[in-house]
C-alpha cells in the first residue's frame, strides 16, 4: 500500500499526537482520517459553489428580497 514520510517540528508532532489521543487514535490513523475529510471537504464545496452559480437565478426569482443590491457602495470604497 503507498504511503508517506512526513516531517513535523517537535512542537508539531506533539500536538498532532494530542489531537490523535484526544480522537482516541493512533497519529497514523488520525492523519489518514484528517488528510481524507479534508480532500471530502474541498470537493463538497467546490460542488456546492458550483450549484450555486448554476442556480442562482432560480434563487434570485424565488427570494427576490433576499437580493443583494448593487446600488450600494462597497464597503471598500
Amino acid at each position: 500500500m503507498p504511503a508517506l514520510n512526513i516531517e513535523y517540528t517537535e512542537e508539531e508532532l506533539a500536538a498532532v499526537r494530542a489531537a490523535a489521543a484526544a480522537d482516541g487514535k493512533s497519529v497514523k490513523a488520525y492523519v489518514h482520517d484528517l488528510t481524507v475529510r479534508e480532500q471530502q471537504r474541498r470537493l463538497f464545496v467546490q460542488t456546492a459553489a458550483a450549484f450555486w452559480n448554476e442556480h442562482r437565478e432560480e434563487f434570485d426569482a424565488a427570494f427576490p428580497d433576499e437580493v443583494p443590491r448593487t446600488d450600494r457602495p462597497s464597503a471598500a470604497a
